[in-house]
């Protein structure tokens, strides 16, 4: 459907691709990994409009291929004033009206000729999308992705979650040959993440998704494409194989990696005796024997084994408070209520110490983005924060918290940094580095924008952190280095997410939201609620016992113990038969 051949592309700040090659089949599931600011998006955009950029190498596409497309940023159009039904519907309902209308005009008309042919197009137009059964299916998606009781709602009235999944689904039902999806399960809470997987498995076609959702991941695909380090690599299988496989890859190129280093030291010491020798010794053969050895050294050096692809840089996301502080109580909120169209909070009761990190979950819509704002702003007369308290806030509408017409520099400037080489020092540890510095925000990927968020946070050295969803839009690195920088901050932290991963590595206990109210939940308790509601029995104990395996095994490699290192990837391949 899809063939990239030797295609290259850059920007004026940073170069992308370098000659990247990959093929895209028939009914294909491939997700399409890579970290933050390495041109997934960019790539999606160059296959949706080839003509728009000036790319070098060659993209081939089935002719009259029609490309389906839920973007990474779409907004609720909470104008729109139609169903459910009908925005899902809106393609179908507008051929149908057509059709009927043609029939009309037919009625009274001089030109049967010319309206037959426009009403024959329109019928294979109608008929192309499966237009006589359309009611029914979009009934059907609805249920399996258990929104059927919105199906008369008002658009507008819907969560930012929920509209995502009404996306997913018109454009499933739109028929087109291919649909692709940027990090559509961005924000889902835990049950229409579950809903988000089985319209993907209920797809026949072809569908290419940009995704960092270890869930989805884990259970969706059956082809990989991974961008890093302007190269690509292609693996047809599941991500876990494909995980597995890297890792595998890792352990032999370090370990000859390691052989060639050691006999690339050896020639080097040869070489430095030999020159020494040569100084003191003239006799021709010592000069040819040092020629020799040269010679051999530049052999070695150009067949060296490179730096693995797999060896990716993870950012070094640190969370820095100011000063020691006895434990207190930073936060406390007293019969808070929130209500718009309808109540969603009443009489919400929870205080939070100066040490806690907490998790607040619940399902989309349910008014958590509304309550950290509350508490940042510090204004509302159920909302008390201790004196000394300082407060910091990653806000899942980036534009919030970053001014998008600044660039990374500047906006370090405006956060009360004094030096360009001081800014320059302390944000290459997030992984920003050469020309991106000087980079519009706007320009930024939705990742690439969380981490500066996560920067600003840092540099403001804050006791409590109101986080929404910040392991949005990161990649899998980032989001296990944000995880370690959680664990090690010392302040108290109120995270709204919908990642399981990062609230049993990183919380004390959970906010649940549940009939309009707030309650205190153990980690235990949490854990076991999930198991019975969203996930299989016993898979989320594998996948924390095969990442912690993952681990060992990169500790390992960096202590150059491939035995070890071997040892640990036959206890990682027994786990990966569980899962």
């Amino acid at each position: 459907m899809i063939k990239v051949d030797n295609l290259s592309y850059s920007f004026p700040q940073k170069e992308l691709y370098n000659n990247i090659s990959f093929t895209l089949e028939d009914g294909q599931h491939c997700a399409f990994i890579g970290t933050n600011g390495s041109g997934k998006s960019t790539l999606i955009d160059i296959i949706m409009d080839p003509e728009k950029y000036m790319f070098e190498g060659e993209l081939e596409m089935s002719p009259n291929c029609r490309i389906g497309y839920v973007s990474q940023f779409s907004q609720l159009d909470k104008t729109k004033e139609i169903t459910v039904f009908e925005y899902i519907g809106e393609k179908f309902i507008k051929l149908q009206n057509e059709i009927t209308s043609i029939c009309t005009e037919m009625e009274t008309s001089s030109d049967i000729d010319s309206l037959l042919e426009k009403y024959q197009q329109t019928l294979d137009a109608f008929d192309a999308i499966n237009g006589d059964d359309f009611e029914n299916n979009i009934n059907k998606n609805l249920n399996l992705a258990n929104l059927i009781k919105y199906k008369d709602q008002m658009i507008s009235e819907l969560s930012g979650g929920e509209f995502k999944l009404i996306q997913v689904i018109k454009e499933m039902l739109n028929s087109p040959d291919l649909i692709i999806m940027d990090e559509p399960d961005v924000f889902l809470d835990f049950e229409n993440l579950n809903a988000l997987r089985d319209l993907i498995n209920s797809r026949i076609g072809t569908m290419l998704i940009i995704t960092h959702n270890r869930y989805i991941l884990n259970h969706c695909f059956n082809k990989i494409l991974h961008l890093e380090n302007m190269e690509l690599q292609e693996f047809d299988g599941g991500y876990i194989d494909y995980n597995f496989s890297l890792l595998q890859t890792k352990i032999e190129l370090q370990e000859l990696a390691a052989t060639d280093n050691e006999e690339v030291e050896r020639n080097e010491k040869l070489i430095k005796k030999l020159r020494f020798r040569a100084t003191e010794d003239t006799d021709p053969a010592r000069g040819k024997s040092l020629n020799s050895r040269v010679k051999i050294l530049e052999r070695l050096e150009k067949r060296r084994i490179k730096t693995p692809f797999v060896d990716i840089k993870q950012p070094n996301i640190t969370l820095v408070r100011l000063g020691e502080m006895e434990e207190t109580i930073a936060l406390k909120v007293n019969d808070y209520s929130v209500a718009f169209d309808e109540m969603l909070l009443e009489n919400v009761n929870f205080e939070i110490k100066s040490t806690d990190k907490v998790a607040i979950v619940g399902s989309n819509g349910t008014g958590k983005t509304t309550l950290l704002q509350e508490i940042f702003k510090n204004n509302h007369a159920s909302i008390e924060l201790t004196e000394q308290v300082e407060v910091a806030y990653l806000s899942q509408l980036q534009g919030t918290t970053l001014n998008e017409s600044n660039t990374i520099v500047e906006e370090f400037f405006d956060a009360g940094f004094n030096t360009y080489d001081e800014i320059i020092s302390y944000i290459s540890n997030y992984g920003f580095e050469g020309e991106i510095v000087n980079q519009k925000i706007g320009s930024l990927s939705g990742g690439e924008k969380n981490i500066l968020q996560l920067a600003k946070i840092s540099a403001s050295k804050a006791t409590l952190l109101l986080l929404d969803e910040p392991t949005s839009h990161l990649d899998t690195y980032s989001q296990i280095a944000l995880e370690k920088a959680i664990e090690n901050y010392k302040g108290a932290i109120l995270m709204i997410s919908h990642d399981f991963y990062s609230i049993v590595n990183c919380m004390d206990y959970v906010l649940i939201i549940e009939d309009k109210t707030i309650r205190k939940m153990s980690m235990r308790k949490f854990r076991k609620m999930i198991y019975a509601s969203h996930f299989d029995r016993d898979y989320l104990e594998t996948e924390q016992k095969k990442k912690l395996v993952e681990t060992k095994i990169e500790l390992a490699l960096k202590a150059t113990d491939f035995t070890l290192a071997k040892v640990l990837s036959e206890e990682l391949e027994e786990l990966i038969k569980l899962l």
